[in-house]
């Protein structure tokens, strides 16, 4: 895609080659960003600026210039310009999720395409520039020119797909434990079911989480040097093995099951389901094909899913091995011939109970 001139990058910028993964492509903030007073669809037929211009005749007198860096505040939209644009076939759709540590900050964004009608999706054949809406809700945070808080990757919508996943293919995935630690028996082919973590290593005391602080001092994305304790507290190991949600709090928690995805496949955490009770776990992350996966044996490893969870309205009981969502796998076209953790620098693989990388980690500290 990038040989043939579908994925271009605006004016004198290249594709780096670390913004590419084994099947998504990282998206770079441009030089600006414009705070916008709500969050807005373009709709059919107007493009982005064109909306934000009758929103607010002004808007680009009070943009910021990332240049250098500027400060997101937390509760403010904003509105920023991707240095990407993409040209599709006619055969071609894509889709946005925020990264890893886009999310373990408590960070919402959502692309924003020319015409869109929903977020993080763009329509095949679609030609034209991105944008992205970035609303910070724990932390206020800097950015600068080039950060990477999002990331598109590509689907077929017509013409040869890749074989779906059959009740027979899952089965055999399950029993040999390649995707999960667990012995889980999902209702739904390819649908793996997590649950949560509330014992941690199952000593007195023992870490199972964090909860953000309210009032701390901005973080530099740029940064990896914070101390954690700065700007959470630790949530400990309670003998009844339950933890009720605070409407106006944010959490870190991990899964109970370690979780892989083989090669073949991708996988993405299904956004808020109310199968798993009134409140939101993750935004929708993706995982590319290698994460979790031990190569050697042929199975999952250690990775835990790091959820980043929100109650909705009312407060939320939840208790150890409580089921609180849903990994949605998809076969890829093919094998990717790198992967993620063992052929390229990952931040997450292998992980256990990790805030973003900005964080320097618990044993350091």
């Amino acid at each position: 895609m990038l040989g043939a001139g579908e994925i271009l990058p605006l004016a004198m910028n290249q594709i780096l080659p670390d913004q590419v993964q084994p099947a998504s492509i990282d998206l770079r903030l441009g030089e600006c960003a414009y705070p916008v007073d709500a969050s807005f669809l373009p709709g059919t037929g107007v493009k982005v600026r064109e909306k934000m211009e009758k929103l607010d005749a002004g808007f680009e007198r009070f943009q910021l210039d990332l240049r250098n860096g500027a400060v997101l505040e937390k509760g403010r939209v904003y509105v920023i310009p991707l240095q990407e644009t993409i040209n599709l076939r006619s055969g071609v759709a894509a889709f946005a999720n925020p990264k890893s540590s886009t999310g373990r900050l408590d960070i919402l964004t959502r692309l924003i395409a020319d015409e869109a009608t929903r977020f993080d999706q763009v329509a095949e054949g679609y030609q034209g520039q991105l944008y992205l809406e970035v609303a910070p809700r724990t932390f206020s945070v800097v950015v600068k020119t080039g950060a990477r808080l999002n990331q598109l990757r590509f689907r077929r919508t017509r013409g040869e797909n890749p074989k779906p996943i059959t009740a027979a293919d899952w089965r055999s995935l399950l029993a040999e434990g390649q995707i999960a630690d667990s012995t889980a028996r999902p209702e739904k082919t390819g649908d793996l079911p997590f649950t949560i973590d509330l014992r941690g290593s199952g000593s007195e005391n023992a870490l199972i989480g964090w909860r953000a602080k309210k009032h701390t001092k901005r973080i530099d994305l740029e940064c990896r040097d914070y101390d954690p304790f700065d700007f959470w507290d630790p949530i400990r190991f309670h003998r009844d093995s339950s933890l009720i949600l605070d409407p106006d709090e944010f959490y870190i928690l991990m899964t109970k099951e370690a979780i892989a995805v083989p090669p073949e496949f991708a996988a993405e955490m299904l956004p808020y389901d109310t199968r798993a009770g009134e409140f939101r776990v993750h935004y929708a992350g993706f995982f590319d094909p290698g994460f979790g996966w031990d190569a050697h044996r042929r199975r999952a490893g250690s990775s835990r899913g790091v959820l980043e969870v929100r109650s909705h309205e009312v407060p939320f009981l939840l208790e150890h091995g409580q089921t609180v969502g849903w990994l949605h796998y998809e076969r890829m076209a093919e094998r990717p011939d790198t992967l993620y953790g063992s052929d390229m620098r990952s931040n997450y693989q292998g992980q256990q109970l990790r805030l973003a990388k900005q964080f320097r980690p618990l044993q350091t500290v």
